[in-house]
């Protein structure tokens, strides 16, 4: 025998009887894998508007607007806010890493333009829901709003109870859908959702021409008839005809109401 010791193997353990799934034994020496768990899977978020609730990113830069909303979505349980922005500067990433169900974005704030920032939002969320929240209900943000890709626009001037409802409508709606609060509706006069593939809801100024939009601007920032018909290269009677024909699409009764509409889209500033 040689001088070297001689390693002695233990003898395989036996299976006790009784014991379901115990290990055969094996050969000496021979070692064995070690057999672990595998991870669970990762759960599966549930589809819109089931499950844990509806999770909302809430962009707003109204301090006192976003805790009334949380207040108001904790004592209804369906809608939670998961988190705030003040401003859009910060949108992609925070909804790459919150992975909102909904995002929910005032109009009027400091940073990058919110249409813009909304672009390309879906294009980077392909599947993500976002609505507009906003203290004016100008037709030019609601055009804009729905040739972004938004699924709805609210008014601050709705009750919590309906914008609650609203973005329930958002999460559960198919796709395609346009969800309009109550105060968009009285203005657009449709069904509170409407399928895309009707176009963007009707609002008075999207009645207009073209040309009368232009007349329209230059009516808002005060030009005359005889003013605007030489900047238009046109006859002040063409501009007078122009003008009858705003009167009467936009119901209202005056060259003052037409420069106040003006004032109030915007169209003034252009």
């Amino acid at each position: 025998m040689s001088k070297r010791t001689a390693r002695i193997h233990p003898a395989p353990r036996t299976a006790k009887p009784g014991r379901a799934g115990a290990a055969k034994p094996t050969g000496a020496g021979v070692k064995q894998p070690v057999e672990r768990a595998s991870p669970a899977p990762l759960r599966p978020r549930a589809p819109h508007g089931e499950g844990a609730g509806i999770r909302v990113l809430c962009v707003d830069d109204h301090a006192v607007l976003v805790e009334g909303l949380r207040a108001k979505f904790a004592v209804e349980g369906r809608i939670h806010i998961v988190g705030s922005l003040a401003s859009a500067d910060r949108l992609l990433e925070e909804t790459a890493r919150l992975r909102p169900d909904v995002v929910l974005l005032d109009i009027e704030m400091p940073g990058p333009d919110v249409f813009e920032t909304a672009d390309r939002l879906r294009r980077a969320h392909p599947g993500l829901r976002f609505v507009f929240l906003s203290a004016h209900i100008r037709d030019g943000y609601l055009a804009a709003a729905y040739k972004c890709g938004a699924w709805g626009y609210f008014a601050k001037g709705d009750e919590l109870d309906d914008i609650v409802a609203g973005l329930g409508e958002v999460a559960r709606s198919a796709a395609g859908t346009f969800v309009m609060g109550p105060k968009v509706r009285a203005r657009c006069r449709p069904a509170a959702m409407r399928p895309r593939r009707e176009g963007p809801p009707a609002t008075p100024l999207s009645s207009l021409s073209s040309r009368e939009i232009e007349v329209l601007r230059l009516i808002g920032k005060g030009l005359s008839r005889v003013q605007i018909a030489g900047e238009l290269s046109r006859s002040a009677k063409t501009i007078d005809r122009h003008q009858d024909r705003m009167l009467h699409k936009l119901g209202v009764s005056s060259r003052a109401d037409l420069i106040r509409l003006a004032i109030r889209e915007g169209l003034a500033e252009a």
